[in-house]
């Protein structure tokens, strides 16, 4: 039971993933979503096309005279309860692109399937520098990546709903920059 109650208040697991096609590009990848790892974790995660697919095979005529003795007062509440819960994201993903000569690009996931994801793109021009910071939250200290924009007064946070941990955060200072900058004596 206190493994329960752990697992269930502890923040989501985050995994850093990174992805580097040439030298001169990097997209670092933290995510809240699970991998998984055996047998049923992955049928759990293609449940849902395998549904789909079953549920297009039915016969949609005989699936409407079956719901209406029914009451519409509770079944349309509950479709919509269905529908919201089958088109909301249950994890964050957040992004970072970078790529030599052009620029860095940030991403982050919308809360529901509909939406697009949040994206800024800052020109190499524009970056001062990228940095690693660290906040006060509450009695906690967090750690965050900035990137610092010239001509702007505030910083560009990047990965600011997931706030990974400082190891990861390094990492990924550490591979911005050397995408950024490598040859020009600034890389980290």
């Amino acid at each position: 039971m206190r493994a329960f109650l752990q697992r269930l208040f502890s923040p989501p697991t985050q995994h850093l993933r990174v992805l580097k096609p040439t030298p001169s590009t990097a997209c670092y990848t933290v995510s809240t979503r699970s991998i998984p790892t055996t047998l049923p974790g992955t049928l759990a995660h293609h449940l849902p096309s395998i549904l789909n697919r079953l549920l297009d095979t039915i016969d949609n005529w005989h699936f409407v005279s079956v719901l209406e003795p029914l009451q519409w007062p509770y079944l349309a509440p509950s479709a919509l309860l269905l529908l919201y819960l089958a088109l909301r994201r249950n994890h964050t993903e957040e992004s970072l692109l970078v790529l030599r000569g052009l620029g860095i690009q940030t991403s982050t996931s919308s809360p529901t399937y509909l939406q697009s994801p949040t994206t800024r793109f800052i020109p190499t021009t524009s970056i001062q520098d990228v940095v690693i910071h660290e906040a006060f939250r509450g009695f906690e200290v967090r750690f965050y990546l900035a990137i610092v924009v010239e001509g702007e007064e505030d910083v560009v946070v990047v990965f600011p709903r997931l706030l990974p941990k400082r190891k990861v955060l390094e990492e990924v200072w550490r591979g911005a920059r050397g995408c950024l900058w490598e040859g020009k004596g600034m890389g980290g």
